[in-house]
């Protein structure tokens, strides 16, 4: 019996997962990248160095991964790569450009997962729709947005993120620009980390569940059962927090 217990561990070996893409570059401060998926997670955290690292891996199940492409765009604004899937037979091709958009998988199960490392600087941008986004401790503002899967983002600048099926948790170390700050899911919680210094038009609204804050609102016209609209502080630029199935919290940076 001996003998036979270190063939019988090898049968459930499973091998260390090789890259199938890797890119690693310098951005300017104030650039991003922009990581687009459409099946598989993105993780990204504070790189120790000072450029920009991206690895994806692929697996297919059903799907060959081959037919995955991992594409590079650089633009004016930064880097934006892709996981660019087969078009549907007949259909306009797929490509990997910056912004809104990931194109069609056409029912490929073929998951790509990305890991990042963001310098001190650059800014991170992530999407996917069937995958969760952990963006965490980066050095700069970060966003990250998908539709089946939940989101984790910390940022030391401003911090977004969107989800339909999945919770947020979010945080931030500034809060002081001007474009409004958007957080909504459908089916999940949200936890929002401000800066104590933080000045907001507030809009939060969930159906089933309850808010919470630990600021001062001054509420505009009366808190109407799950919804309210009030200002923090002198208010400013506007704050959404929308959910149907969760509750929605607001903390206070300690």
């Amino acid at each position: 019996m001996r003998r036979l217990l270190p063939a019988l561990a090898l049968l459930f070996v499973v091998p260390a997962a090789a890259e199938d893409f890797r890119w690693q570059g310098r951005l300017a401060a104030g650039k991003t990248v922009e990581i687009k998926g459409i099946n598989g997670g993105i993780n990204a955290r504070s790189a120790g160095g000072s450029e920009v690292e991206v690895t994806a891996v692929k697996r297919g199940h059903r799907d060959d991964p081959d037919d995955v492409k991992i594409e590079m765009v650089e633009h004016d604004g930064g880097v934006t790569i892709c996981a660019v899937y087969p078009a549907r037979w007949m259909g306009k091709p797929n490509k990997c450009q910056p912004g809104e958009g990931s194109g069609s998988n056409s029912n490929n199960d073929v998951e790509v997962n990305f890991e990042v490392r963001v310098p001190s600087g650059v800014h991170f941008l992530g999407r996917t729709v069937n995958g969760g986004v952990e963006a965490i401790d980066l050095p700069a503002d970060a966003s990250a947005y998908t539709v089946n899967g939940s989101v984790r983002v910390s940022a030391s600048g401003e911090a977004r993120a969107e989800t339909v099926n999945g919770s947020i948790r979010a945080s931030m170390g500034r809060a002081d620009g001007h474009d409004p700050l958007s957080f909504k899911t459908v089916n999940g919680g949200i936890t929002v980390e401000l800066p104590a210094s933080v000045e907001a038009d507030v809009h939060a609204e969930t159906v089933n569940g309850g808010i919470e804050t630990d600021f001062p609102l001054t509420v505009k016209g009366k808190w109407v059962g799950r919804r309210v609209d009030g200002q923090i502080g002198a208010g400013g630029r506007r704050l959404e927090l929308e959910t149907v199935n969760g509750s929605i919290t607001l903390r206070k940076s300690s």
